[in-house]
């Protein structure tokens, strides 16, 4: 390779070069790397005052740091990139951790990125949960901390196998969810139970067993209540393993036959907590206020076969192409017409999807429109409608516009449109970043996806991931 043409090229030489460096690096396992000083130095205020600390250090250790993410941080203090496709599940938690480490906020700033846009967050999250808590401070503003815990929050726990979840990351997830207006897809008996069978898990199979067989999925408990006597082993050790998690369960969410024929019984529940819910209890009899703890989530799936555009409502010179996944507005498209796609959103709950302008136009709009008094033949600011422009304005009900965020004019852009018909708001995500809620009171309780475009746009829409 002839050297000179590319400053990034010549510079990936450099990489745990022996030839060219003055430094040994000591990762996890006593494995070794190769680095310059300078280099180093100069790009990270940490390697500065470990290497220029009046010393000349020829070797530096990292026991927490395995090689191949100090390769990670090498590439980028380098080269000031990083090659994305090498970042996966196994690694990217770690790599995030050494990043933090190294005060290194642009390489923060892509891993988050690759990580909103990974296909494997919403599958992996409890594990990849569990990492970053058993590795990095907590903190309210660790975005990734955050990100994380607002994806397994809308994860229905009974779903997540025992030994996908730490104690550590279910008692973080718990405290940050505790008593908070956040979206929360659990009941409050399911997250007891869960908690559970990961404390009796931490004891014995026996325990682990006995648990399961006393504790019945809330399901179970409709029907009848039939609390089994199976004997606990263990059953103190199973309580101390619970004690960090009790403090952030709600038992005054649970209800009075279930506490007392089911929790109560196995000893494992503090039994002054359980008094005090049946002191409240006595007092009151509106004493429970719901049996989910924050905003009860509701995720609609719609199946990928319904993202797709109607041709039944559709302005007259729009195109729908790619079995209806993209509307396409040609040369004689001189006006802005819309279109909305076949999936209703007329229930309680939060839907959420996304579009991709594979082509813009000097404006292009993205939002939500109601079935009826709607003209698909004209812009999309009417009375019966609210979408986001490339120019970063919201459409309101008279035809006018306000600020909303930063414009986005530019190919390729993907907008995610985040819908709340519990509370009546939307919010948009443009290319990752999600921006503040905006309330939809107004509009009617049946709405659709919508898109405005005119000459040469082109927009895709897809299933939304959370990213």
């Amino acid at each position: 390779m002839t050297r000179g043409n590319s400053l990034e090229q010549d510079l990936r030489l450099l990489i745990d070069n022996e030839k060219y460096s003055d430094l040994v690096i000591l990762c996890e396992n006593e494995k070794k790397l190769h680095g310059s000083r300078a280099i180093l130095a100069a790009r990270s205020e940490v390697f500065d005052r470990l290497l220029y600390n009046g010393t000349k250090e020829t070797q530096i250790s990292f026991p927490k740091i395995n090689s191949s993410v100090m390769k990670f941080i090498l590439e980028y203090i380098y080269t000031g990139s990083i090659k994305k496709e090498s970042l996966n599940k196994n690694n990217i938690i770690e790599t995030f951790y050494a990043a933090d480490y190294f005060q290194l906020p642009s390489l923060k700033e892509i891993i988050l990125t690759t990580i909103k846009n990974a296909d494997y967050l919403e599958n992996y999250s409890p594990e990849l949960l569990s990492k970053v808590v058993g590795i990095m401070p907590l903190s309210e503003d660790n975005i990734l901390l955050n990100l994380l815990v607002e994806t397994v929050s809308i994860i229905p726990l009974d779903t997540i196998e025992p030994d996908r979840l730490s104690i550590k990351a279910l008692r973080y997830l718990l405290s940050c969810t505790y008593e908070k207006e956040k979206p929360f897809a659990t009941p409050e008996y399911e997250v007891f139970r869960y908690s559970a069978i990961l404390a009796a898990k931490q004891v014995s199979n026996d325990a682990y067993e006995a648990i399961m067989e006393r504790l019945p999925a809330l399901e179970q408990t409709k029907n009848s209540i039939q609390a089994s006597n199976k004997f606990i082993p263990d059953y103190q050790k199973v309580a101390k393993e619970l004690e960090p998690l009790v403090e952030f369960i709600n038992f005054s969410r649970i209800k009075g036959q279930i506490l007392t024929d089911i929790i109560e019984p196995l000893e494992i529940a503090p039994s002054k907590i359980i008094m005090d819910v049946y002191r409240k209890m006595a007092k009151s009899s509106n004493l429970v206020s719901g049996e989910i703890r924050g905003i009860p989530f509701t995720m609609y799936k719609f199946k990928e076969s319904d993202y797709v555009w109607d041709k039944s409502a559709c302005g007259s010179k729009l195109i729908i192409e790619d079995n209806g996944k993209v509307v396409y507005a040609p040369n004689g498209c001189e006006q802005h017409q819309c279109v909305r796609a076949k999936m209703p959103l007329n229930c309680k709950g939060i839907f959420e999807w996304s579009v991709i302008i594979e082509t813009h136009c000097v404006n292009t709009w993205v939002g939500v429109c109601a079935s009826e008094n709607f003209n698909y033949e004209k812009w999309v600011g009417q009375p019966t409608s609210r979408a986001l422009g490339t120019d970063g304005n919201i459409s309101d009900y008279n035809g006018g516009r306000s600020n909303y965020c930063p414009h986005f004019k530019k190919n390729n852009t993907k907008i995610t449109v985040h819908l709340d018909m519990n509370k009546k708001t939307f919010a948009f995500s443009v290319d990752g970043t999600k921006y503040k809620e905006v309330s939809v009171k107004e509009l009617p309780s049946k709405l659709y996806p919508v898109v405005s475009l005119y000459r040469h746009a082109r927009i895709r829409i897809l299933p939304y991931s959370i990213v």
